[in-house]
């Protein structure tokens, strides 16, 4: 299965994948240095997720993609709101409207296995997703339950952020370590996930996959 993993970060979604041929594509230089000390014989890419997407989706079986979710969460919005009204100390921002635009162009365009990981928004979605395991995911394939426990985002540290992702990022001399680490998706969801789109493999060689299966 060739699979393409955008803004892939340090590849926590794709720490327990076996039998696959990865192509992550991650902006930031440094964060894929990461990515390539971790998994050797994937294909790195330095780029735009978002412009490699939509250039280059045809040539993959199944795409993950899990867009910058800062202007989607409910934490900013709860720290901005407050702010605006009694400290005015953080900004307005406009979603990022590239998340729905990869959820739309994956749905009408694209005939393989697809899946978008974000969090969980602070307003009403545009479309209907499916909430489990502390993400918000669209996809043409059915997400079962996940139960992953803490996810120690909230006071974790990077020690403790590391042992929970599986990363040890004390060789790197790089900064943000703990933001870093937080936008790792668990390595145990990632698997679930793809998990949950092999079963759906034989629908896609009979042209059969329905389109968009998410709901709330």
């Amino acid at each position: 299965m060739k699979v393409l993993n955008l803004y892939a970060g340090i590849g926590g979604n794709r720490k327990l994948w076996q039998d696959v041929e990865v192509t992550a594509v991650e902006y930031d230089a440094e964060i894929a240095d990461i990515y390539k000390h971790y998994f050797p014989g994937d294909r790195v890419i330095v780029c735009d997720a978002h412009e490699y997407l939509i250039d280059n989706y045809i040539d993959y079986d199944f795409i993950w993609s899990s867009p910058p979710c800062q202007t989607h969460s409910q934490i900013r919005y709860n720290i901005g709101y407050l702010a605006n009204r009694k400290y005015k100390k953080v900004s307005a921002k406009y979603p990022d409207m590239k998340l729905y635009e990869e959820i739309i162009m994956l749905q009408y365009y694209y005939g393989g296995l697809w899946v978008i990981e974000n969090t969980i928004p602070y307003y009403e979605p545009l479309i209907p997703y499916t909430k489990s395991g502390g993400h918000a995911w669209w996809s043409n394939f059915t997400i079962t339950p996940i139960n992953h426990g803490n996810r120690n985002h909230r006071g974790g540290t990077v020690k403790s952020l590391s042992e929970r992702k599986g990363f040890d990022l004390d060789m790197f001399d790089i900064k943000n370590k703990r933001q870093i680490l937080r936008n790792c998706v668990e390595p145990e969801v990632g698997l679930h996930v793809l998990n949950c789109a092999l079963d759906r493999v034989d629908l896609v060689k009979q042209d059969k996959l329905p389109l968009f299966s998410g709901r709330i």
